[in-house]
């Protein structure tokens, strides 16, 4: 389902969006993180992941998201339940728009993968890098909402 620019911000001013995100491991237990083409999070390191749209089956969901983010569907078998996270970013949302932050509710999900069988989009991301997650605990430019799922926090799992 396709919302035009003008909905979408009014739902993004007035509700949460539920989103999945992934964190992707390699076979180093390295952590697959993508710098932020777009708002919110711009400039920053971060997981790769997205939003469940109005009427999308969960699984659904999952497969498309990982098919747009990672460049191959994979199976929500595969993949382990992190918890559900909570991210707010105030005075950010996709627009651009003054007078309103977006607020999420992130169901993560880790999964391993061998990194020859993504291909990975730029339109989220414009590059890659894979660090260990002490790694990106430290790391300055890494989102501290991706920290979050390294250091304990989350609201349920």
């Amino acid at each position: 389902m396709h919302i035009n620019k003008e909905l979408f911000a009014s739902i993004v001013k007035n509700t949460p969006l539920i989103s999945i995100d992934l964190i992707i491991y390699n076979s180093d237990e390295e952590v697959l993180l993508g710098y932020r083409n777009n708002l919110p999070a711009r400039n920053t390191w971060f997981v790769p992941g997205g939003r469940i749209r109005k009427d999308e089956k969960f699984e659904e969901a999952f497969n498309r998201i990982t098919l747009e983010e990672l460049g191959t569907k994979i199976s929500i078998e595969k993949a382990e339940f992190k918890g559900v996270y909570e991210h707010h970013y105030p005075g950010e949302n996709f627009a651009g728009l003054a007078g309103f932050g977006t607020h999420y509710i992130v169901l993560a999900f880790a999964l391993k993968m061998n990194q020859s069988a993504m291909n990975m989009p730029n339109s989220q991301h414009r590059e890659y890098r894979w660090l260990k997650p002490d790694e990106i605990l430290f790391a300055d430019d890494v989102h501290q909402n991706v920290k979050n799922y390294f250091n304990g926090y989350t609201l349920f799992s």
